[in-house]
């Protein structure tokens, strides 16, 4: 793919913000049509601003996928909720995600409060459709929390899971609103990820899935290796980090089982996106209290 032959070129941020588990990551996973965000159905899966590239002709929308907007617990939820506001402080449009199956919560009235006076386009987005009972309802009372608004704002209702054509439509809005500017990445990037931070995140994303209670909030993954033989296998090696040594027995399971399932459902997942077999090695290691830890969360990449 060859740069636009034009001279103006059109480039922005696009901050998609939202309470835990909207469906947040879905939708940009949508938008570029490939998985560059962990998703589950567990709240707090996205844990720092994962960047994903869209570009269209001459014109480029970086998304930058937020963790949910929460009240913080530790600190690891304070690096989550900072993570939000630097988004919101230097981008060109604002997506805001709200879950139509619920009306508003506590949660969406600190993301409105949040977005409501930011002098740049906003779009409304009310997700799971599909799911909905009274979707125009919810949507209505959403729209509600930003009356005083300087700025009209746009209203969208899609299943960002399932609604091709809605999401599409919506990217095409976001494009119009891009200001003049060079590409801020090179033609064919689709996020700004490592590709051991990508994988960290997949494992992470299983982990969230397998375990159960609190436990998933107290894990963290990092990827420490990854090399490529002549044959093409790609191997990983990687680590999943817990708070205490009980937590430890209970990523592992009873004759390694738990741990076993984890890795052949992420190592699944990186086949089908790297397109080559992979080997995926992981340890489960024990870092005391690591989301109360700053140097902790410094070395597992929160920062």
């Amino acid at each position: 793919m060859t740069a636009p032959d034009q001279a103006q070129t059109y480039s922005g941020f696009v901050a998609i913000v939202g309470k835990p588990n909207v469906g947040k990551s879905t939708l940009l996973n949508s938008f570029l049509g490939t998985k560059v965000a962990p998703t589950s159905h567990r709240p707090q899966t996205t844990r720092r601003g994962v960047r994903g590239i869209s570009t269209s002709g001459d014109r480029q929308i970086v998304f930058i996928d937020t963790p949910g907007i929460h009240k913080p617990k530790d600190a690891l939820g304070k690096y989550m909720n900072n993570e939000v506001h630097n988004a919101l402080a230097d981008v060109d449009a604002v997506v805001w995600v709200v879950d139509l199956r619920h009306p508003p919560t506590d949660e969406d009235k600190l993301v409105a409060h949040q977005i409501r006076d930011l002098p740049k386009p906003l779009f409304l987005v009310g997700n799971k459709t599909d799911a909905a009972k009274y979707p125009d309802e919810a949507m209505r009372l959403y729209a509600a929390l930003l009356e005083g608004r300087a700025q009209e704002f746009s209203q969208t209702m899609l299943s960002a899971q399932n609604n091709v054509n809605a999401v599409a439509t919506l990217r095409e809005q976001l494009l119009e609103v891009l200001p003049e500017n060079p590409f801020f990445f090179p033609l064919g990037s689709a996020s700004d990820q490592s590709r051991e931070m990508w994988a960290a995140e997949i494992i992470r994303e299983e982990a969230m899935k397998k375990l159960r209670d609190e436990l998933p909030y107290a894990v963290a993954t990092r990827v420490n290796s990854w090399t490529e033989r002549e044959d093409g296998l790609q191997r990983i090696e990687g680590e999943i980090v817990v708070e205490k040594n009980a937590h430890k027995g209970m990523v592992i399971g009873a004759g390694g089982k738990q741990l076993r399932e984890i890795g052949q459902a992420a190592r699944k997942q990186l086949e089908v996106f790297l397109n080559h077999k992979v080997y995926l090695g992981l340890e489960v290691i024990v870092i005391p209290g690591w989301r109360e830890d700053e140097e902790a969360l410094r070395e597992l990449g929160y920062e």
